[in-house]
């Protein structure tokens, strides 16, 4: 139980119903984690910031993925022609000039080796978990509630704007070119976020559509969040690295 498990129980107009959405973006997204922060005002390691660009590779390499499963329950074809824009911002036209190209570009800047980040080898057993969770929860949930998932979307040009100065100030290794990913992103989230919106506004008009709505933001939002914990807690002052996930200290 949270504090938006009963946000719909008496029906919600479409307007009080986005109210509620973006008031757990404000509550709960993660740029109001303490890893967050840590980055944004310079207190982080050149090694923290690698295993937070290797581990968050393995998220943005799940996007088309279950963009893809999410298509396949798309019965509309204008629907279907809307989101496929998704996948091709990740992949690009060829499958490696999108997103996850320049993410790997990101890394590798960091001092990464690209083919260890895209095989994921050294991500933590806990991002592996949260990403086929996602996964998992955009295959078998309604064609609502994983599009509802999405919009965390509304958030992401808050979080990149926080981010991307605070990097190029206050990291003297970190340069535009190495952040290219968030170049676009700002204009695709937003483009994402309005469709994604309008769509679960339209479509969750009952109390239990609602709700369900509700309740799949706050997953997604309670998994970002869960993957910087686990950063945290293996990459902090007294972290712990599982067996077999990268380490900094390690050649």
């Amino acid at each position: 139980m949270n504090e938006f498990s009963a946000a719909a129980r008496d029906g919600l107009t479409p307007d009080a119903l986005e109210s509620v959405l973006r008031e757990i973006g404000l509550s709960r997204y993660h740029n109001r984690h303490p890893l967050h922060h840590k980055m944004t005002s310079g207190q982080l390691s050149k090694g923290q910031l690698q295993a937070w660009a290797l581990n968050r590779y393995c998220y943005q390499a799940v996007i088309p993925r279950k963009d893809a499963m999410i298509l396949s329950h798309a019965e509309d074809p204008a629907f279907r022609a809307e989101w496929r824009k998704r996948i091709e911002d990740h992949d690009g036209d060829d499958g490696w000039n999108g997103g996850i190209a320049r993410w790997l570009k990101l890394a590798t800047g960091l001092g990464l080796d690209r083919d260890f980040v895209a095989s994921q080898r050294g991500a933590l057993p806990a991002t592996r978990f949260a990403v086929g969770a996602y996964l998992s929860f955009c295959t078998d949930r309604s064609l609502l509630e994983a599009v509802a998932s999405s919009l965390t979307e509304l958030f992401s040009p808050v979080i990149i704007s926080e981010r991307v100065p605070a990097m190029l100030a206050r990291y003297d290794y970190v340069t535009e070119d190495i952040l290219e990913y968030f170049k676009p992103r700002p204009v695709q989230a937003s483009r994402d976020a309005d469709y994604a919106l309008a769509y679960v506004r339209q479509h969750a008009d009952t109390p239990e559509k609602q709700q369900a709505v509700i309740d799949a933001l706050v997953f997604k939002c309670d998994l970002l969040w869960a993957m910087l914990d686990a950063l945290e807690q293996a990459y902090g002052d007294h972290g712990h690295i599982p067996p077999g996930a990268f380490d900094p200290k390690q050649p």
